[in-house]
């Protein structure tokens, strides 16, 4: 069974169709860069042309990186514009893409069951905590299986900052941080969620999931197991999907 993903992010905007059964894509992901400012109907626009770019005509799973209540509305915009608050993206989205089938969830909790059902989570009971390094960072936090939807871990506060104003991938790269640096950032702020949550396992996804071996041998003293996202930066897509199709 094939559905529709597309994952909205602050630089990015990528999609695919999924193969649902292996939880991988079926094609090679098209993306297109998220413009700036990320206002609805550029960012609605972006998502149209990469779901026309496979011709695709079936049910559509979108991510959206804030948090999205009832399915539709939109309570949070840290990274993209802030005309999305209260904004009804289902209906948005829906009109673009022509009345074809849509839903929208937030990207963490997408990716993160993805990774629960298909990636680094499979199996794995207790409190499982995926954190999302991007643009933000976004969290999706799991008890025995279940999600607990809509947390926002990136804005806990670290050092007087959002956590994301100091931990994120964004800030390392516009910090030109090392990776050790970074990690050491990344470290405290685990410690940190370690602290109110008391998780049995971290997994680290957003694109430097790919790049793990550069920054994780450089985090320590944590307790909870620590693993990159085996979907890498595919989840959000896989998980939007799955969001589609349990719809």
């Amino acid at each position: 069974m094939q559905i529709f993903g597309v994952d909205i992010g602050g630089s990015g905007i990528k999609g695919a169709p999924v193969d649902l059964d292996k939880g991988d894509l079926a094609e090679e992901r098209c993306k297109v860069l998220t413009p700036h400012p990320a206002t609805p109907d550029g960012v609605a626009d972006g998502v149209k042309q990469v779901v026309e770019h496979f011709g695709w005509t079936g049910p559509v799973g979108l991510t959206f990186p804030g948090v999205v209540t009832g399915g539709s509305t939109i309570r949070t915009a840290a990274n993209v514009d802030r005309s999305w608050v209260d904004m009804d993206a289902r209906a948005l989205f829906g009109s673009r893409l022509g009345g074809l089938p849509v839903t929208v969830v937030n990207d963490a909790d997408a990716a993160g069951v993805a990774e629960m059902h298909f990636g680094a989570g499979r199996g794995r009971r207790g409190t499982v905590i995926l954190l999302t390094f991007g643009t933000g960072i976004g969290s999706a936090v799991f008890v025995d299986g279940t999600l607990v939807p809509n947390t926002e871990l990136g804005h806990l506060e670290l050092h007087g900052h959002d956590a994301e104003k100091r931990a994120s991938s964004k800030a390392r790269e516009d910090g030109e941080l090392t990776w050790e640096h970074w990690a050491r950032r990344v470290t405290k702020y685990l410690a940190h969620v370690e602290m109110l949550f008391s998780p049995d396992l971290f997994i680290i996804g957003g694109g430097v999931s790919r790049k793990s071996e550069k920054f994780l041998p450089f985090i320590e003293g944590i307790k909870a197991e620590i693993v990159p996202a085996q979907l890498q930066n595919n989840a959000g897509i896989v998980g939007a999907a799955m969001h589609a199709a349990e719809s």
